[in-house]
């Protein structure tokens, strides 16, 4: 998929178009709250971002470089729970599934994120993948 016109509707499925939700973030690598950088990573998947991807991995446990499926189309985020992660916040945790498509059919995958604001900047730490609630 490529990078969506700033007037169409937004990969993330927050309802809002891209110019007003997770463009301004993918350009800016910027989010003020840590559901918004959990927002525009799951862009970053869908339009194929691996700059945005490392740019917003923390330093201590981003990868050195990230190969993205191709045959892999990214469809829904639901964002089910988040704790702390707001503008004030130094820390956030955001629960969330994300809705798939590729070669083997339709899937999904639910993931317990964190994310820690050093320098009020958000970055994404890690997150423990599984399914059910409470992950």
């Amino acid at each position: 998929m490529s990078t969506p016109a700033s007037d169409q509707r937004c990969p993330c499925t927050s309802g809002d178009v891209f110019g007003s939700c997770c463009g301004p973030v993918l350009a800016s690598g910027a989010a003020p709250t840590a559901v918004r950088l959990m927002r525009s990573r799951f862009t970053a998947f869908a339009v194929g971002d691996v700059q945005h991807l490392l740019r917003t991995w923390h330093p201590s446990t981003r990868p050195e470089r990230l190969d993205l499926d191709d045959d892999v189309s990214w469809r829904r985020l639901d964002i089910l729970d988040q704790r702390l992660g707001g503008p004030f916040d130094d820390h956030g945790i955001v629960e969330f599934e994300a809705f798939y498509r590729g070669p083997e059919g339709r899937g999904s995958l639910r993931e317990r994120s964190t994310f820690v604001r050093e320098d009020r900047v958000w970055s994404y730490v890690d997150g423990i993948v599984g399914v059910g609630p409470g992950v």
